[in-house]
Formats: structure tokens, C-alpha cells, sequence
């Protein structure tokens, strides 16, 4: 029997700006790329680039590229869910799922962000479990610093994260 402890996390943060600004960062490119990867291409199903403002649509596929890696390091996937207005869904790392689900409560923004169906790894150094809550964790922190008027507080120096590989 498997234990589904390790293949599904969520976590919650809470946003003092509206529902509609953490949607525009979560489901274009521009906003993607000022809080979350170096960049972000987005691509309809005919194959055409989204523009840098233009909003993402179900069925989209993308490629993201990090900070502190080459461009040979990318992260592909689909999105399988975008509402319009408050609802995400994309493939992940991994073949895992993950779901943005931004609400109004409490005079707040809150986003739930549920990553499920991860990979049970016998090798520590790759527990996705791990890895992708400690990284989502620092993401959120980072949204919320730049969308509430803060720094960005991505390293962005290839050398630094170089020495540490």
C-alpha cells in the first residue's frame, strides 16, 4: 500500500493587494518572470509565442528557464486549467500537478497552491516532495514581497549558484 502523505502538499499565503493583480502574475509571462523564473515562454496550440502581457489559456504549453542555470535547464509542461479569473492549473516537474487557487477572504488575497500526484523517490537528494515545497515556499515569500512593494529576492548571479553546484 502506498503512503499518499508524500504526494500531495499545499501550502497558503496571504496577499495585501486584490485578486486580480496575484492572477496577472501567476498567468503571464511578464508576471511569472518578476517573481518566479528568468523566463517564461508560453506557446497556444497552434505554436505561436504569447506576448510578454498577454494571459496564458488552457492548453498552452510553456517552457520556463531559471535563475543560475543555462538555458539548457528548462521546465516544460501544459496548462490543464485557467478560469479567467482566479483558477490555474499546470504540469509540473516530475509528471505532478499543481493548482493555484487565489480567493478573497478576510480583507486578504489568500492563494492556495496544492502540488499533487508527486513522485515517491527511494533517493533522498531527490524528493520532489521536498524540493518543491521548500521552493514554492521561498516563490510565494518572493510574490509577496514584490507584488506588496518589496525587493525581489531572487539570486540572479549565475556565478554564485555555479560554486554551489
Amino acid at each position: 500500500m502506498t503512503d499518499n502523505r508524500w504526494t500531495t502538499f499545499k501550502l497558503t499565503a496571504d496577499f495585501d493587494t486584490d485578486v486580480r493583480s496575484i492572477y496577472e502574475a501567476w498567468t503571464t509571462p511578464a508576471g511569472l518572470e518578476s517573481w518566479f523564473v528568468r523566463q517564461a515562454n508560453f506557446y497556444t496550440i497552434a505554436g505561436r509565442l504569447r506576448e510578454k502581457d498577454e494571459f496564458i489559456k488552457k492548453e498552452d504549453s510553456y517552457s520556463w528557464y531559471w535563475h543560475g542555470y543555462t538555458d539548457d535547464t528548462t521546465e516544460n509542461g501544459q496548462i490543464l486549467e485557467n478560469n479567467g479569473t482566479d483558477l490555474l492549473k499546470f504540469t509540473f516537474t516530475g509528471g505532478s500537478i499543481v493548482t493555484v487557487d487565489i480567493q478573497n477572504k478576510y480583507g486578504l488575497t489568500i492563494v492556495e497552491l496544492t502540488q499533487e500526484n508527486i513522485a515517491i523517490e527511494d533517493d533522498p537528494t531527490k524528493n520532489l516532495y521536498v524540493q518543491c515545497q521548500i521552493g514554492w515556499t521561498f516563490f510565494l515569500t518572493n510574490l509577496k514581497s514584490v507584488i506588496e512593494g518589496g525587493k525581489d529576492l531572487r539570486n540572479k548571479r549565475v556565478d554564485l549558484f555555479s560554486s554551489f553546484k
